[in-house]
C-alpha cells in the first residue's frame, strides 16, 4: 500500500526537539526524510541518555522513520554536496538559529536558484522585530505566548504546562504549512518559504484566552471560579475555560493521579445529584439552574468530591459514563504507557534499536485509511551516508572514502 508523501524528498537539517517533531511527522506519513546531520551528530543523541553508548531516548522518540547523513557544512566540498541534495529535494527543513543558514552561503535566494520547487520551512523562536534574535526554548516560548500566565492557580505562580506546546506544538503548525506548500506548488510549480515562530504557535494555541483577554471589558468572567478580576486574564486552576464548568475532583485511595475531571453540563446535573446522594438538588431553585451554580461553582465540586473520595476514578468513570456524562480520569505516564487501548490504536508502540534494544515511543496521531503508518527505528548516526554519497548522488566510492578521511562526511 502505498503512502500519503511518497515520494517526497525531505531535506532535513533540524535538531532537537521542534524541527525533528515535525520531519517526524513528514516520515510517519511516507516522506523520505534525509536527516543531515554534523559529523558528531544532533545533540539530543547524547542528552538525557539512559543506556551508555546508545542514542537517547530523547533522540529515537523524536526522530523514527527517518535516515542519517553526515556532512560537514563548513568545508567547500561539504557545500558542493549540499546543493546537490538540495537540487533533488522537495523540503528543506532547519531550526537554527536566526540567519544561521544564510551565513552558511545559503540565502533564500540562492536555494531558489538551485531548485525553484523548493518549499524552505523553519522555525524560529520568534518572528520579526525586537525578540527575533532571542534564544527559545520550550518553557520560554511557553512563557511568551500567553500560556504560562493563565496555568495554575491564581495564589501560586505561573506553572509551565507538561504538553509540548512550544517544540513539538510548533513542529505540527509547520507540517501544516508545508503540507499547504506542497499543494500549492501542484498548481503553481514554484517552491516558497514557509516560517514559524514558537512564540506565535503558542499564542495560537492559547487563544481561548486571548477571546476571555476581550470579554474581561465587558465584566468578570462568570465561568471562572476567581473571586476577582483585574484587567488580564487570570490564572484559573483546573476550570475549563469554556461554556460549561469542569473541575478536577480527587478520588479512593487519594494519591497523586487519583483524580478525575469533570464536566457538569446542564443535562447531566439531575443525574449527578442521584449519584451523590442529593437528589433534593435536582429540583431546588438555588441548584437547578446553570446561572444558579455559576456563583457557587467550588461549593458543587466539593459536593461532587465527597461522592467521588469514596471510588477510585475508574469506579466514578464507569458511573458518569453511565449517564454520559463528560469526564476523564487524570491518566499518569505509568498509566498512559501501559493502556492496552493505547497500544491497541498504535498510539504507544515498541520499537527495536541496533544500539539500546527494544523501547516504547509515541505513534502517530494522524490515522489515514489508506495509508498506515508503521513506525520504524530511528537512524544510527552516518547509517545511511553510502545510500545517499554513493548509491544516489553518483559520488564515486573512492571519492566518499577519501571525503570520509578527510572529515567532510
Amino acid at each position: 500500500m502505498s503512502k500519503a508523501l511518497e515520494g517526497v524528498r525531505v531535506l532535513d537539517m533540524t535538531h532537537v526537539q521542534s524541527g525533528p517533531s515535525c520531519t517526524q511527522v513528514l516520515a510517519w506519513l511516507g516522506a523520505d526524510v534525509v536527516k543531515l546531520e554534523t559529523p558528531t551528530g544532533d545533540i539530543t543523541r547524547t542528552q538525557l541518555r539512559d543506556v551508555a553508548d546508545a542514542d537517547s531516548l530523547y533522540f529515537t522518540m523524536l526522530n523514527c522513520n527517518k535516515r542519517s547523513i553526515t556532512l560537514n557544512m563548513k568545508s567547500d566540498e561539504g557545500k558542493e554536496l549540499f546543493v546537490k541534495m538540495v537540487a533533488e529535494a522537495d523540503i528543506l527543513a532547519e531550526n537554527f538559529g536566526p540567519g544561521a543558514v544564510d551565513r552558511m552561503g545559503f540565502t533564500w535566494d540562492r536555494l531558489q536558484e538551485i531548485n525553484p520547487r523548493l518549499i524552505y520551512a523553519s522555525i524560529k523562536g520568534f518572528g520579526e522585530g525586537p525578540y527575533t534574535h532571542y534564544k527559545a526554548y520550550e518553557v520560554v516560548a511557553q512563557a511568551m505566548g500567553g500560556s504560562m500566565s493563565t496555568t495554575g492557580f491564581e495564589d501560586g505562580p505561573p506553572v509551565a504546562t507538561g504538553a509540548q506546546i512550544g517544540d513539538s506544538g510548533t513542529g505540527i503548525h509547520t507540517v501544516a504549512g508545508i503540507l499547504a506548500a506542497l499543494f500549492q506548488r501542484e498548481r503553481t510549480g514554484r517552491g516558497q518559504r514557509v516560517t514559524v515562530a514558537m512564540q506565535h504557535a503558542v499564542l495560537n494555541l492559547c487563544r481561548v484566552k486571548m477571546r476571555d483577554q476581550q470579554r474581561l471589558t465587558h465584566g468578570a468572567l462568570s465561568e471562572y471560579p476567581n473571586d476577582e478580576f483585574g484587567d488580564e486574564v487570570p490564572r484559573s486552576g483546573n476550570a475549563s475555560g469554556g461554556g460549561q464548568p469542569g473541575w478536577a475532583v480527587q478520588c479512593k485511595p487519594g494519591g497523586p493521579n487519583d483524580y478525575i475531571y469533570v464536566i457538569v453540563q446542564p443535562p447531566g446535573w439531575e443525574p449527578i445529584t442521584k449519584l451523590i446522594g442529593r437528589p433534593e438538588l435536582a429540583d431546588d431553585p438555588e441548584w437547578n439552574t446553570p446561572a444558579a451554580r455559576l456563583p457557587k461553582l467550588d461549593k458543587m465540586f466539593r459536593l461532587i468530591e465527597e461522592w467521588t473520595i469514596n471510588h477510585d476514578k475508574w469506579e466514578v468513570l464507569a458511573h458518569l459514563n453511565a449517564h454520559n456524562i463528560p469526564c476523564g480520569p487524570i491518566l499518569s505516564t505509568k498509566e498512559l504507557i501501559e493502556d492496552s487501548s493505547l497500544v491497541d490504536n498504535n498510539m504507544v508502540v515498541t520499537v527495536d534499536h541496533p544500539q539500546r534494544g527494544a523501547f516504547k515511543t509515541v505513534g502517530c496521531p494522524i490515522k489515514l485509511s489508506e495509508s498506515p503508518v508503521k513506525v520504524e527505528t530511528s537512524p544510527l548516526l552516518g547509517q545511511h551516508n553510502e545510500d545517499v554519497y554513493v548509491g544516489e548522488l553518483g559520488i564515486d566510492p573512492d571519492r566518499f572514502a577519501e571525503l570520509k578521511s578527510n572529515g567532510v562526511i
